[in-house]
């Protein structure tokens, strides 16, 4: 299992947009590198946070991409402002600059294996899956996503996903509809009635332990993108590494920037 097989570049881009989507979340976009056309779904760059005043990030933070517009070159970006890091480039304004590496980390291998993925989201993962949808939809691959969020107001990409001809189901904390029980309802209806034969998921371990256990009920293959702290984003400073099952048994320890940040569904151990 191999990072990307596409020349890895650290590029200074421009700012294209840096935009509040609401209360938690802000889009970025930048003047896409060349090396970003070649980019997959799940695949991620590592941005170096600017230094404002005494806010000095000494790591870069790794981003998934949310979308690669190749008519227009930029690069796409949606993110939580939630420390130091996301604070600093929460202040980056169109005409600046920003520092950016990649693409890294192991892309989706759904195309040869679906006719219906079943995309389970909250938060900040429905950045991560959004490729997902796009990618299928031009292989012709039927596309249901579920997206969780504390409230309408914080659920997103939700044009965008219908746009790539994705279904789309919203659940939210504010409406009690997104407990992992009325999840599971929808999940198992989509599998049973729909079709459903491929279960991806990113950003909540509820969701994770939800989706492995139906994947194994049903028989159903999948993956999970999973967030993680990094240091260099290459393998070399094994910052990232954690435990995933290993297909003889036993714990075995990844690292989620090298062979990840994609694993089998039922490789991750949820935490």
């Amino acid at each position: 299992m191999t990072s990307s097989p596409f020349p890895v570049a650290e590029t200074v881009c421009p700012v294209l947009k840096n935009d509040w989507v609401n209360d938690l979340y802000k889009h970025l976009i930048v003047e896409a590198p060349h090396g970003a056309a070649h980019s997959e779904p799940g695949q991620f760059f590592h941005l170096l946070c600017p230094t404002i005043g005494d806010k000095a990030p000494f790591y870069r933070r790794p981003m998934s991409i949310y979308r690669i517009d190749k008519a227009q070159g930029r690069l796409e970006f949606l993110y939580k402002i939630v420390g130091t890091g996301t604070a600093t480039l929460a202040q980056l304004e169109a005409g600046e600059t920003l520092n950016i590496l990649g693409p890294l980390g192991r892309r989706f291998d759904f195309a040869k294996r679906a006719r219906h993925i079943v995309q389970v989201a909250r938060g900040v993962g429905l950045a991560t899956l959004a490729p997902v949808a796009e990618a299928a939809g031009k292989l012709g691959i039927r596309t249901t996503a579920v997206l969780s969020a504390r409230t309408p107001r914080h659920l997103m990409s939700v044009e965008y996903l219908r746009s790539m001809n994705a279904e789309v189901i919203t659940v939210t904390d504010s409406e009690g509809t997104s407990d992992v029980a009325a999840v599971e309802r929808i999940v198992r209806r989509l599998i049973e009635k729909e079709g459903g034969d491929f279960l991806v998921t990113c950003g909540s371990n509820r969701l994770l332990q939800l989706v492995q256990r139906l994947g194994r009920e049903y028989g159903i293959a999948g993956e999970v993108a999973l967030e993680q702290h990094m240091g260099c984003g290459n393998g070399m400073c094994f910052a990232c590494v954690r435990e995933f099952h290993a297909p003889e048994g036993g714990i075995t320890y990844r690292r989620v920037c090298w062979e990840g940040p994609v694993f089998d569904i039922q490789e991750a151990v949820s935490w």
